[in-house]
């Protein structure tokens, strides 16, 4: 056929995949009838991951890469490669080998079925621990009950996207990126696929418990005000607990003349109530913090080059 599918692959650091992706995909793409544009976007990777991408580039013209100025993070990798890919549809996959290739196919009948959003829902996860796991179990189902989207359970961002789904995404320019809640976000027509995840083919995850916390938060915040909201019915409930006790403590000192005592017990009142105000000021602050940085209106990134060229960008 002459339609193009892209397929989207973030890099940062993956030299001991790329080979072993590349002819995976390879054995994949070239029974099925279609014309496909393999796009990596390297994410300022500090090891050998450019040169090798560049040498497959050489090999094979379906290859196209963009290089970005720095390690920009992962969810602004995928937002420049929506910039630049050209397929009618495109295909997002991690470069670890995670994502399974072999699933392209199905994506790709859904899709011509009129599916929109063809999204690859995780059955397990090989090679992770219990923690991560039950972290990540649990951090979707409470998202979906906070946001006011419905937001996939256990779905990340191996999925096949029509174009009117890449240009919906496109027209989102948020510093503050949770990729995934995007998804759902723009609506469209969706399918579910289920697979095993696999271990990865090689290499350790660059996706430590921080960095998954800071999407967590990214996430929450961004399709949620709930913590807004809790933090403002947890002050008027100790707020009025407080008045209640200091009504309490009065009237008994009038009536009973009962010197007020407890000098360990206060400072331990004050102490929580200062830390309720701290938590209550840190989740103000979280949406402040995003309000200030969307205000500057930066773009998102910078191009090194785009299949060796440096300009017009």
């Amino acid at each position: 056929m002459d339609k193009l599918i892209s397929i989207l692959i973030p890099v940062f650091n993956e030299e001991e995949t790329l080979q072993m992706l590349y002819h995976r995909l390879v054995k994949i793409l070239k029974d099925i009838d279609y014309r496909f544009e393999i796009f990596f976007v390297n994410d300022g990777s500090q090891d050998n991951s450019l040169n090798l991408i560049k040498e497959l580039r050489k090999k094979d013209l379906n290859i196209s890469y963009l290089n970005l100025s720095r390690n920009y993070g992962k969810e602004i990798a995928m937002a420049a490669g929506f910039d630049f890919i050209e397929g009618d549809a495109v295909i997002i996959m991690d470069a670890d080998l995670q994502d399974p290739p072999e699933l392209i196919p199905e994506m790709i009948k859904y899709w011509e079925e009129g599916f929109d959003d063809v999204y690859a829902k995780r059955k397990s996860r090989q090679g992770e621990s219990w923690l991560k796991k039950k972290t990540s179990y649990y951090f979707y189902r409470i998202l979906k009950k906070l946001a006011r989207v419905d937001i996939q359970e256990d779905t990340g961002d191996f999925r096949l996207l029509s174009r009117r789904a890449i240009e919906a995404i496109k027209k989102i320019r948020e510093q503050h990126r949770y990729t995934k809640g995007f998804f759902s976000w723009i609506g469209f027509k969706k399918k579910e696929i289920l697979f095993e995840r696999e271990t990865r083919a090689a290499g350790k995850s660059k996706w430590n418990y921080l960095k998954l916390l800071e999407l967590a938060v990214e996430g929450i915040t961004s399709f949620s005000s709930a913590p807004l909201r809790v933090s403002t019915i947890i002050g008027f409930i100790t707020a009025s607990m407080s008045f209640i006790y200091m009504v309490f403590v009065i009237l008994k000192k009038i009536m009973f003349g009962d010197p007020v005592v407890g000098y360990a017990s206060l400072v331990s009142l004050i102490l929580f109530l200062n830390g309720i105000q701290m938590i209550s000021i840190g989740i103000i602050g979280e949406y402040l913090g995003r309000v200030f940085n969307e205000s500057k209106n930066r773009p998102l990134y910078f191009v090194e080059d785009f299949n060796g060229q440096k300009d017009g960008f």
